[in-house]
Order: structure tokens, then C-alpha cells, then sequence
């Protein structure tokens, strides 16, 4: 097979292809840029109020991805069951979530209203703008607490929306992300700023206005899925019984334990890393708060891409396909890497104008500016690295994620971000640049276990 046909594939597999991506692409595309919006809004308030907000979601990104990884590594099997026709266990990996994400959800809260102001405090440096940080910790914390309030809503919603992707509807949970982000936008617009009768709230009003959106999108996606039981077959008596055969769950707990721990991890990892980052000062976190936003908007291809190949990959090794799954997860990969060098040339050639965006100093946009074109030119070495780690995944290799993801993140990339942010007179630039260029290594490792061939595996031919 020449390299050409190995790497892209015909009309009809792009077509296959862009109807699962495209509806995962525009949820998670006006996702991010309703959230880059919100950003600007309340960054046109001030860069306190910004960077208050930045270290809160921070934080909550770990409980939110420790969400992603219970109810992904229950999803390797739910894809699976559903690519071999087993709508009995779809159902039973459905109600292992619940199970896994209660726990989850009772431990963040719980922690969070204990250590919340402990925790915003660690990335709160430089004591000659004792106002600025007392301000950013005032307005962190009031974000906080009500935000709260809106992490059950957003848990149920992944539960369903994540089973109605392995199933292969993508265009549900989209349109639901897309009414409640407009809801968020809405809202924002009225709270934040008082428009229209409405209170003048800032950070509380943005916090009010996620809220009320995540509440939104659970109830679409709750009602249509029990409305369309012919399409969902597997929440016909899914809270009739909640038992769940012991085999099963033993083979998700050992297959999805390391995902779900390697997702914490990872998240908690990227915490400490901003934190090492923090160090720099206040500008140093308004500037990563920027130029993360807005290169979220950017990856949205290459993120979109680890759920294809979850879905169609996963699909594909269910159903006993291996050459077939082989030969997809190439050409995915291919498709990624060679999306994110365009996506990564439009983000450089934009990067001096998104910061003017901000109400804030010329000292943060210049460092915001420059961290987007860093950021820019390693886009298409992410891209490769994370259809990699899913590429593993799907094939059940969670052990293999664990040590590619979360212990290299912790055993090489935070002690370099530590040391040359507390022992080095480095700036912040220089220190991102380091630590970004160390994903090289991941690379190399991804590539060789892709190629070896370790993820082609069928994880639910015994049930």
C-alpha cells in the first residue's frame, strides 16, 4: 500500500468520518467560543475579576475531567457493546456511571467548599499589588460558590450525552451544547452588565449564567432520550433495576479505574503546572487565562478527533474489524496532524489582534500574544499526541494511557515547569516554551505503541 492511500482515505470515508466529527466540532466550536466571549466580557470588567474567574475554572477542570474519564473509561465499553448490538450492556455501563459520577460529584463538592479559598490562594503571587490579589481572591470565591451549584446538572448531562455518542448520535448532545451556550451568552451579556432590568452582578452573574445553561442543556438531552426509546433502546427499564453483574463491573473498574485516574491526574497535573507558571506573577496568569482561551477555540479539531476515533475505532474493534480499525485510526490521525497546521497558521497570524480584546495592560497582551504563537506552532504535535492517547484508549490500553499521559506529566513536565519557574530567573515565555517542547517525547512513545499495534483489541467479545 503506497503512503498516500495508507494516510488519506476516499470520499466515502471522509464522508462517514465528518458525520460523527462536524457535530462534535460545532458543539465543542461554539463551546469554546462562547467561551472565549464570556471571557472577554468579563475581562472588559477587569483583570481581577478575569483572573479570578481563570484560577476557579482551574480548578473545576479537574472535577470536570474527572467526570470526562468515569464516564469515558465506562465508555470504551458502551461504544463496543453498542458496535456488536448489545443493548443490555449499553444499559449496564449507563447506570455504572451514575454509580462512579456520584462519588465523584459528592468528594469535589465537598472539597471545594472545604479548601476552595486554600486553593485559589496558591496561585495568587507577588506582594507588591497586595490589592490586586486580595480582589482576585474576593471575586474567585464568589464565582466559586455559585458555580457549585451547577456541577450535578453538568454530570448528568455528560452521563447521557456521553452514552448517546457511543450510540452514534453526535447531533443531539450538539444541538443541546448549542442552545445552552447561547443561553450562557445571553445571560452573561444581561448579569455581568446589567442590561435590560436586569441586576449588574460581574463575576456572579457569569457564574449564575453557566448555571442556568448547564441546567438547560440536561433537561434537552434527558427528554429527548427518553422520548426516542426506538433510536435509545437501552433506557427502556435503565432505573428499573440498578444492579450491575459482577463480571462487568469488576473488567470496567480495571479497564476504566486508570482512565478515570489518569484523567485526575492529568487535570490536577495541568493546576500544578499554572501554578508553577503563577510564580511570574499576576500578568503571567491574565495572559494564560488569555491565549488558553482563545487556543481552545483553535483545537477544537484535534479534540473533536480523540471522540471520532473513540466512536468509530471503538465501534470497529467491537464488531471483530481489526485491519479495518487499523487502517481508520491511520487515516484519523493523518486527518488531525494536517487540520492543526491550518488551524495552528490562522491562530499565529491572529495572535497580536485577539488581546486588544481585553481590558487590561499592554504588558498582557504582549505576553498573551506571544504564548499564542508558542502554543500555534505545537498544535499539530498535539494533535498527533492526543489521537494517540485515544487511540490507545479505545482499544482498552488504559494502563498504557495512564503512564503515556498523567506520569509523564508528572514525572517529567511538572519538576522542569518547578524547577526553572522557583530556581531560574527565566521568564514566562521561556519556561512554556521548555515545557511544551518536552511533548516531543510523548510523541515518540505514541507513535511506536500506535504502530506496534497494542490497542487492537475487542474488550467485550467475553460478555
Amino acid at each position: 500500500m503506497s503512503l498516500r492511500k495508507k494516510l488519506i482515505g476516499d470520499k466515502a470515508f471522509y464522508a462517514m468520518v465528518l458525520g460523527v466529527l462536524v457535530p462534535i466540532v460545532i458543539q465543542n466550536g461554539i463551546t469554546n467560543f462562547v467561551g472565549l466571549l464570556d471571557n472577554i466580557m468579563v475581562g472588559r470588567i477587569g483583570t481581577e475579576q478575569m483572573s479570578g474567574i481563570a484560577i476557579v475554572n482551574q480548578l473545576l477542570m479537574v472535577f470536570n475531567l474527572a467526570i470526562f474519564g468515569a464516564v469515558s473509561g465506562a465508555g470504551i465499553f458502551g461504544a463496543q457493546f453498542y458496535g456488536c448490538k448489545n443493548n443490555k450492556g449499553v444499559q449496564q455501563t449507563f447506570r455504572f456511571k451514575f454509580y462512579i459520577c456520584t462519588a465523584i460529584v459528592v468528594a469535589g463538592i465537598t472539597l471545594l467548599l472545604l479548601k476552595g479559598e486554600d486553593l485559589i490562594l496558591l496561585y495568587l503571587h507577588g506582594d507588591e499589588n497586595q490589592a490586586a490579589l486580595e480582589a482576585t481572591l474576593s471575586f474567585g470565591k464568589e464565582y466559586l460558590l455559585v458555580m457549585l451549584l451547577g456541577l450535578a446538572p453538568f454530570v448528568i448531562e455528560e452521563i447521557y450525552a456521553g452514552t448517546l455518542r457511543e450510540c452514534g448520535e453526535t447531533r443531539l448532545p450538539m444541538l443541546a451544547g448549542v442552545v445552552a451556550v447561547l443561553v450562557n451568552l445571553v445571560l452573561n451579556y444581561l448579569l455581568i452588565f446589567g442590561k435590560l432590568g436586569f441586576p449588574k452582578l460581574g463575576v456572579v452573574g457569569a457564574a449564575v449564567a453557566t448555571v442556568v445553561s448547564r441546567v438547560v442543556q440536561m433537561v434537552i438531552v434527558i427528554v429527548w432520550t427518553h422520548t426516542h426509546t426506538d433510536r435509545m433502546p437501552f433506557i427502556v427499564g435503565a432505573y428499573r433495576e440498578w444492579r450491575i453483574p459482577s463480571p462487568l463491573t469488576w473488567n470496567i473498574i480495571s479497564k476504566g479505574t486508570p482512565l478515570m485516574v489518569n484523567e485526575m491526574l492529568w487535570s490536577a497535573g495541568m493546576a500544578i503546572l499554572n501554578q508553577c507558571y503563577s510564580m511570574r506573577g499576576l500578568e503571567a496568569v491574565a495572559a494564560l487565562n488569555i491565549s488558553t482561551t482563545i487556543s481552545n477555540l483553535f483545537s477544537v479539531v484535534f479534540a473533536a478527533m480523540g471522540s471520532a476515533i473513540s466512536i468509530i475505532v471503538g465501534q470497529l474493534l467491537g464488531a471483530g474489524k481489526m485491519e479495518e480499525a487499523k487502517d481508520t485510526d491511520t487515516k484519523l490521525i493523518a486527518f488531525s496532524i494536517l487540520s492543526c497546521v491550518i488551524c495552528g497558521g490562522v491562530m499565529a497570524l491572529l495572535s497580536e489582534l485577539f488581546p486588544l480584546l481585553y481590558n487590561t495592560s499592554d504588558e498582557v497582551r504582549t505576553l498573551a500574544g506571544t504564548l499564542l504563537r508558542v502554543a500555534a506552532c505545537c498544535m499539530p504535535l498535539w494533535a498527533f499526541m492526543h489521537a494517540a492517547y485515544f487511540t490507545l484508549r479505545t482499544g482498552g490500553k488504559t494502563v498504557v494511557t495512564f503512564l503515556f499521559d498523567s506520569v509523564f506529566l508528572w514525572v517529567v513536565s511538572i519538576p522542569a515547569a518547578y524547577v526553572l519557574s522557583r530556581y531560574t530567573g527565566l521568564p514566562l515565555v521561556s519556561i512554556y516554551i521548555c515545557i511544551s517542547l518536552l511533548d516531543i517525547i510523548k510523541c515518540v512513545i505514541g507513535f511506536v505503541l500506535v504502530k506496534k499495534g497494542v490497542w487492537l483489541n475487542n474488550i467485550v467479545a467475553e460478555q
